[in-house]
C-alpha cells in the first residue's frame, strides 16, 4: 500500500549508478530536467557524481533539491537519519503523549512528509527565481530541520520564554478546553480559542454558572485548572452520542468534530466530497483507491493518471526518449547498467 501511494502517477527507470556508463544516462536525463531530488546521505552523491556542482555543470538551469537526515553538513551530517530518530531529536516527542508517560512517537511519518513539503516550497521558489536569474540552485532541508519548524510554537515558547512545552496529552497547551471528551460513542474535539468559544460551550452544555467562576475567568485560569475544568465538562458529554454533541456545538459555532479511526475517515460525507480517495487500475492489483492530493487548482486540476509502476518499468521507454538507440538499450541491458 505505502509503495502504491508514493509512487503513483510516476515513470520507473533503474540505473546501476555506480557503473560507468551511469554517468552518460544521467547527463543526459538532467539536459531535459528542470528539478534533481535526491535523499542520499551527503558524501555519497558526491562519491557518485550525482552532486550539485557536477550536475549544475552539465546545465546551470537545474534545481537540486536535497533531503537528509541532518543537513548536508555540521556534525551529524555523516548520520543515518530516519523519520523516527529525527522526531525524537526534534523535541516532538517529548511533546507528543501523556503527562508522566514519557516520550511518544507521533503516529504518522510527519519528518518525512513535512520535509518533502519544506522541500518542494524551496525548489518552488528557485524555479521562480530562475525566471529573473536564468539559474538553478541547490535547495536542501533536513528532516530534524523541517520538524523543529514544524514544532512551531513549541519551538518559539522555548527560544522567547525560556519555558521547555511539556506533554498535554489531547489538551493545547495554552488553549482550554481545546481537548477531547469521551461521548456514548465515541470521542469529540472541541476548540475554544477565545472566550467567546468557552462561553458557548458552557452555555451549550448547560453548565452556564462556569463562566462566572474564578478557575475559570480567563484562558489562564482555565488552562491552570485545566484537570478540574475537564471532568466537569466530560460529565455531560458521556451523556449523548457524538454526533449530537458535533452538530450541536457546530451549531453555536464551536470548531468540534469526531475522533475518527482511519475507516471512518474515508466515510465521511465531507472526505468523499473532496475526492480525497482517487480510484486507480493496477494490472495486478485490479481497481485500487489511494490517496488523493490536498490541494485543488482552478485551470491546471490534479488528476490520477496511473498506478505505481513496478521498478525498471519504463526503462527502455525512457532511455529511448533520451536519444539512446535500441541496440544501445539492449547493450545497457546486458551489462546490468540497467
Amino acid at each position: 500500500s505505502d509503495f502504491q501511494n508514493l509512487h503513483r502517477n510516476k515513470e520507473s527507470i533503474t540505473i546501476d549508478l555506480k557503473a560507468p556508463e551511469a554517468a552518460e544516462i544521467m547527463r543526459r536525463l538532467v539536459l531535459k530536467a528542470d528539478v534533481v531530488a535526491e535523499n542520499f546521505r551527503p558524501d555519497v552523491k558526491s562519491r557518485l557524481r550525482l552532486d550539485y556542482e557536477t550536475l549544475s555543470a552539465i546545465t546551470p538551469r537545474i534545481v537540486y533539491g536535497s533531503i537528509s537526515g541532518f543537513g548536508q553538513d555540521g556534525p551529524y551530517a555523516r548520520r543515518p537519519g530516519v523519520d523516527q530518530i529525527a522526531q525524537g531529536m526534534s523535541g516532538i516527542m517529548s511533546v507528543t503523549g501523556q503527562p508522566g508517560q514519557g516520550p511518544m512517537r507521533v503516529g504518522a511519518a510527519v519528518g518525512d512528509v513535512s520535509s518533502g513539503l519544506y522541500l518542494s516550497f524551496g525548489i518552488l521558489a528557485a524555479l521562480l527565481e530562475r525566471e529573473t536569474s536564468g539559474r538553478g540552485q541547490w535547495v536542501d532541508t533536513s528532516r530534524m530541520e523541517s520538524l523543529i519548524a514544524m514544532m512551531d510554537f513549541q519551538s518559539a515558547t522555548w527560544l522567547v520564554d525560556r519555558k521547555v512545552p511539556q506533554q498535554q496529552g489531547n489538551d493545547h497547551p495554552k488553549s482550554m478546553p481545546t481537548s477531547a471528551f469521551a461521548t456514548t460513542d465515541g470521542y469529540v474535539n472541541i476548540g475554544c480559542g477565545d472566550q467567546t468559544r468557552w462561553e458557548r460551550v458552557a452555555r451549550a452544555l448547560g453548565l452556564p454558572e462556569l463562566i462566572e467562576r474564578p478557575e475559570y475567568l480567563t484562558g489562564t485560569d482555565r488552562s491552570l485548572n485545566r484537570e478540574q475544568l475537564k471532568a466537569e465538562l466530560g460529565a455531560v458529554f458521556k451523556t449523548n452520542r457524538m454526533d449530537h454533541w458535533v452538530e450541536m456545538l457546530n451549531e453555536q459555532g464551536v470548531p468540534c468534530g469526531p475522533i475518527y479511526s482511519v475507516d471512518k475517515v474515508f466515510a465521511d460525507p465531507q472526505v468523499k466530497h473532496q475526492g480525497m480517495a482517487a480510484a486507480v487500475t493496477h494490472p495486478v492489483l485490479g481497481e485500487i483507491e489511494l490517496v488523493s492530493q490536498p490541494i485543488h487548482m482552478s485551470r491546471t486540476p490534479w488528476r490520477m493518471r496511473s498506478a505505481a509502476p513496478d521498478a525498471g518499468e519504463h526503462t527502455e521507454a525512457i532511455l529511448a526518449e533520451i536519444g539512446y538507440s535500441q541496440a544501445e538499450i539492449a547493450a545497457l541491458i546486458e551489462a546490468k547498467v540497467v
